[in-house]
């Protein structure tokens, strides 16, 4: 099962942790989309992602950056493989991801890795609670989640997940018929 952890410590410093986990292919290659749902121009999310570091068990895994947005992982096939990083969420548009005291956001494509091999998977998705009076609102699934709104999400696929943004924060909401 493919599963990512999203967790927001750092908020003075805009960085949010991400954790996924899964069983590694043969080859694994992992990349950062370079498009996103309505845009239409190339776009730079990698750019922001840091201290990518991957490990089976005890045994760290040496990760090769390919190019821009993607990276080889060399590790065994078969077994469970963490990739955890840091992604710099200090841009305030609708394409990427924020986070500082009074609000947090982000699009997957900005996020959350795609997993060659798995990108037509279902995406499990767990969103930690960065502040206790903060809200969560996202159009992804609810599987097990606390009355604020974080906890476990899944999509059937990445590209769901990429056509879901989180927004958090103490706003209002409501519900419609």
């Amino acid at each position: 099962m493919l599963h990512y952890q999203i967790e927001f410590d750092d908020y003075r410093q805009h960085l949010i942790h991400v954790t996924v986990r899964f069983v590694a292919q043969p080859t694994q290659i992992l990349s950062l989309p370079t498009w996103i749902p309505g845009s239409y121009l190339v776009r730079e999310f990698a750019g922001r992602l840091q201290c990518l570091q991957a490990r089976q068990g005890r045994r760290v895994c040496a990760v090769h950056q390919l190019d821009k947005h993607r990276w080889q992982v060399d590790c065994t096939a078969g077994k469970p493989l963490e990739v955890t990083y840091q992604v710099h969420a200090h841009d305030v548009s609708v394409r990427t991801a924020w986070l500082d005291a009074d609000r947090g956001f982000f699009n997957a494509t900005s996020l959350c890795l795609m997993v060659w091999g798995q990108t037509n998977d279902p995406q499990h998705i767990t969103i930690k609670s960065p502040v206790k009076n903060w809200e969560l609102a996202t159009g992804l699934e609810p599987l097990r989640v606390n009355a604020h709104g974080f906890g476990l999400y899944v999509a059937p696929d990445y590209d769901t997940l990429a056509d879901c943004p989180v927004e958090m924060g103490a706003f209002w909401s409501a519900r419609f018929t």
